[in-house]
């Protein structure tokens, strides 16, 4: 504002100085002075044109070099009232600046208490803000619960964590290695039926066990589909305490009851929640994107051929995020250095809606 201000007198005093030599001088610095008014009106597009503070220190600083008997014979748009005004703004900004503390409120936590908080928040999770205030305490440092929950919450942290346990997040990724998810998707065929799909996953792995598909999924279908996971899950040696579904019907007591003879515990999602099942639901849409939705399939025997080379390629080849890009049956290779002798052929699946890339020979 003040560098504006020079800047503004800067250029009119030589304008001034020009002017002066003709008596009397008041006339030059009226002539300044409807100059800078005209100016002002020419950038304002409303009605009662609004003045920066530049323009009200000029306004003043020239009509103090004009006789008050011409002040009326001006025409300004500023009445004298307007100057006064002007200068009570002034006088009681300052004012209130100088009655006004430098900072407002409690005085500032220390930064040395503020590192020692974040320090006790980190090191026990289940801490809650008062259990912190009461620790500081016990040290000699009297800070209350409020500063302490408004430290915790500046820096994105819970003030009062949860005492029932961890949330559903929490507990799917603190048990991944021991989940398995399941889940039964349907899919439309040429010859007009629909086939039912019953598929699992590893959540720690991601592989992936296409169980059946079949047009009828009645009790019995179901319940052997059951028996051959587990049996599958005793010979490749996975250790699973939980296998996770939804509420469908189809999942009934026969089915639940096969996995509990096995020592696995039965956890259902909530109903109408799919994200509980979140892993399951996004192959299932990957499957559906990435196959399904590009392939005309014609039956049931189509369907079981197509989903066993889309098993294939999704355990052996598909790269996933949650395993650093590896596929869940085959790691990543070594990184190239010869990158002159690099070469890569393309291996079609499913009658070339997927594609595979490998090293060629």
């Amino acid at each position: 504002m003040c560098l504006r201000f020079v800047f503004l007198l800067a250029v009119q005093i030589p304008a001034w100085l020009r002017l002066s030599r003709r008596p009397p001088a008041w006339k030059d610095a009226e002539i300044l002075l409807l100059r800078h008014q005209l100016a002002v009106l020419q950038r304002q597009t409303a009605a009662r044109p609004k003045l920066t503070w530049t323009d009200r220190a000029l306004f003043a600083v020239l009509l103090t070099l004009i006789p008050r008997s011409r002040h009326n014979a001006l025409h300004l748009f500023i009445t004298p009232g307007t100057i006064l005004r002007w200068h009570r703004d002034i006088v009681r900004r300052r004012w209130a600046a100088k009655s006004r503390p430098k900072r407002p409120g409690r005085p500032p936590t220390h930064r040395r208490i503020v590192r020692l908080v974040l320090r006790m928040a980190a090191d026990n999770e289940h801490w809650g803000y008062r259990r912190i205030a009461g620790e500081l305490a016990g040290l000699g440092i009297a800070v209350a619960p409020s500063t302490v929950w408004e430290i915790l919450k500046k820096h994105g942290i819970n003030p009062a964590p949860r005492r029932a346990g961890p949330d559903w997040a929490q507990f799917l990724r603190s048990q991944a290695e021991a989940i398995l998810a399941l889940d039964l998707f349907t899919v439309d065929l040429l010859d007009g039926t629909k086939a039912y799909v019953l598929a699992a996953i590893e959540h720690a792995t991601r592989r992936i066990r296409i169980l059946g598909a079949t047009a009828h999924p009645g009790g019995q279908w179901i319940v052997q589909q059951a028996r051959n996971l587990c049996m599958d899950l005793d010979q490749a040696s996975v250790s699973v305490k939980f296998v996770l579904h939804d509420r469908d019907a189809t999942f009934h007591e026969g089915f639940d009851a096969v996995f509990t003879a096995a020592g696995l515990r039965i956890v259902r999602s909530g109903v109408r929640m799919p994200r509980m099942n979140s892993i399951m639901e996004r192959w299932i849409g990957g499957c559906r994107r990435e196959l399904l939705d590009r392939t005309l399939i014609w039956n049931l025997p189509h369907l079981r051929k197509i989903l066993a080379a889309f098993e294939h390629h999704h355990n052996d080849h598909r790269p996933h995020m949650a395993l650093s890009s590896a596929a869940p049956l085959k790691p990543l290779p070594p990184e190239v250095t010869d990158l002159k002798g690099f070469r890569v052929r393309r291996r079609d699946r499913v009658g070339g809606v997927i594609h595979e890339y490998q090293h060629a020979a």
